[in-house]
């Protein structure tokens, strides 16, 4: 329902209700016609006195106009119903913040208007006398009544005191059809002072553009009688169409069983126990014992029994001036619940460093981070038995190697195979961490989570082949510990006492040298046992230092992984989590509780 916004400004004569009468007189029947029954009609066929309608006095000076003022409490509401709405137009369709921006509009257009002033329509079916109860309150024909349905074409409106223009200008009731109740008013109607009275068509007539009005202003006024007869009060369109979806302003409704002069006997008690029944099967919660909620009365227009209590209620609620609030506040509750699906969860929701962890794995996997430290150590032991191997050994070693290609490096490329298994992987571990970061938000959020995930997975595979070479094993061979070159000094010193021995044997073969073998024998076994016991020595030294150069290759590359996952897709989905965590928390704002869900 969309409303006519117009600007804070006071009441000027030409803005005042014109003396125009209405098109059709109203009759008063003054012998006790039904004019608004629907069983026992009878009409005064007698022409009746007109009586014209009385016009709004014009004021001699412009009247100032106090613009409405919230309560702290509804006022953070609705500011943190805009800014919801402003975090949530990336995420959310247009047609779920539809309601939640005309109750911001809504709102705002109502606080530059008249505070002063509270504004009651009267809605009711054809035939349930809502328009006669109107004259009735207002002391004078100003709404037609009849026999001829539907009478009320337009709202009529009918102000009680200066200052009201702007407010009715806002319903779209043009001057023609404004009115004040009486020149001289009754310690009665001084009562209602502020008071803004509005006859609506009927919510169930033929024409579809009454209806549309109906609709239309029901929006905009801070208040509603609904008028029941005794036929037609548990009608299901009624209930359906309008009660029940306005549950929750209970406290700014009031719900009127008319004509109960037609019940004969405690009749009219029965209907109206069963009428507070329906309205509790709506969840109306009903005003009684002094308990906030909807006022529900027995009166009838015709005979005006009741009517005093209907008017010395209207007159307490128009003086606590806060039945704008109260509309606007519960405007908010609807449009919270509305928005429940769309922002709250009792799920605990989040990446735990559980799902971190694993989604790091699985790339450091994909990557062949445990595999890139297995080579490092082999290739850290390999050098090591370069350096402190036996000549001979290293120099089968070298032959071997020329003939095998060279191994203990991080490759640059590998088979086809394996780079379809690893982006595999990697595509798996995206979904992975994606589905567990989307587990139990709303379908909007998660749908976002999800999408952040799969855009920073764009180029995530070719992102860490590049890693893998630039953070595998540096260039060159590894370092080495301070102890080598003392065992390279030691199998050096093995490879000369070989030499040694074998030419001082030489020698005394040749006849140069006298003949000993005791002592080169024993050079050239120490120099034999020796190398392979100096190499077997460095091998077993050289474990602990070959393993910690492999893990820190693998820690490495498992960082340099992590990371590029972290910033790729990590930080994406966990900026998407922290704008549904603000979106949540102001949604447990506009709620108007702590937290809108079990999640951190």
């Amino acid at each position: 329902m969309t409303a006519v916004t117009d600007q804070d400004h006071t009441e000027h004569p030409d803005h005042l209700e014109s003396t125009e009468q209405p098109e059709r007189p109203a009759r008063a029947d003054t012998a006790g016609a039904w004019d608004d029954g629907l069983i026992a009609r009878r009409v005064n066929d007698s022409p009746a006195e007109e009586q014209p309608a009385v016009a709004e006095p014009r004021a001699s000076t412009p009247q100032k106009v106090i613009p409405l003022s919230y309560d702290p409490q509804l006022a953070s509401r609705l500011d943190a119903l805009r800014e919801l709405v402003g975090l949530s137009r990336a995420r959310l369709d247009n047609r779920t913040l539809s309601q939640a921006g005309r109750v911001l509009d809504e709102a705002a257009a109502r606080r530059r208007l008249s505070g002063q002033h509270t504004v009651v329509a009267i809605a009711g079916a054809t035939g349930s006398g809502k328009s006669q109860l109107f004259n009735t309150l207002a002391g004078v024909p100003i709404s037609e009544t009849g026999v001829r349905r539907p009478t009320t074409a337009a709202p009529i409106a009918c102000s009680w005191s200066d200052g009201a223009a702007s407010l009715i200008e806002r319903l779209g009731i043009p001057p023609r059809l404004r009115r004040r109740p009486l020149q001289a008013m009754t310690d009665a109607d001084e009562r209602l002072r502020g008071l803004v009275l509005v006859d609506l068509p009927d919510h169930d007539s033929a024409a579809v553009e009454h209806r549309e009005q109906v609709d239309r202003v029901l929006g905009l006024v801070d208040a509603v009688i609904w008028v029941v007869d005794p036929e037609k009060y548990a009608d299901a369109m009624l209930h359906e169409r309008y009660l029940r979806p306005m549950a929750a302003h209970a406290e700014v409704m009031f719900v009127v069983l008319n004509q109960i002069d037609r019940l004969p006997g405690d009749a009219a008690e029965q209907v109206l126990d069963d009428l507070r029944r329906l309205l509790d099967e709506d969840g109306i919660v009903l005003g009684e014992y002094g308990e906030p909620g909807t006022t529900v009365l027995a009166l009838s227009a015709l005979t005006g029994d009741g009517v005093g209590d209907l008017r010395e209620a209207l007159a307490r609620f128009v003086a606590e001036r806060g039945a704008p609030a109260r509309r606007i506040a519960a405007d908010v509750d609807i449009t919270a619940a509305r928005l429940w699906p769309a922002y709250a969860t009792r799920r605990r929701t989040g990446l735990s460093e559980e799902a971190r962890e694993e989604f790091s794995d699985r790339l450091a996997d994909a990557v062949g981070a445990t595999a890139a430290g297995e080579a490092a150590e082999r290739a850290w032991l390999r050098n090591a038995n370069r350096a402190c191997g036996t000549p001979w050994l290293r120099l089968w070693r070298w032959c071997r190697a020329r003939r095998e290609p060279t191994t203990g490096r991080v490759p640059l490329g590998g088979r086809p195979d394996e780079e379809v298994t690893a982006r595999q992987r990697v595509e798996q571990a995206v979904r992975t961490v994606a589905d567990r970061a989307s587990a139990g938000l709303p379908v909007p959020w998660a749908q976002a989570v999800r999408e952040a995930a799969v855009r920073g997975s764009q180029g995530l595979p070719e992102a860490l082949d590049e890693l893998a070479v630039r953070a595998g094993l540096p260039p060159g061979r590894p370092p080495r510990p301070g102890w080598w070159p003392v065992a390279v000094l030691a199998q050096a010193s093995m490879t000369i006492l070989q030499f040694m021995g074998g030419l001082w044997l030489l020698g005394q073969i040749i006849g140069v040298m006298a003949p000993n073998l005791g002592v080169p024998v024993l050079l050239m076994v120490i120099g034999i046992v020796g190398g392979p016991l100096v190499e077997w020595s460095c091998r077993m030294a050289a474990r602990g230092p070959a393993r910690r150069y492999g893990l820190e290759a693998e820690r490495r590359l498992r960082e340099a992984a992590a990371g590029c996952g972290r910033a790729r897709v990590l930080d994406p989905v966990a900026a998407e989590l922290l704008r549904y965590r603000e979106v949540r928390e102001q949604y447990g704002r506009v709620a108007g509780v702590g937290a809108a869900g079990g999640g951190r």
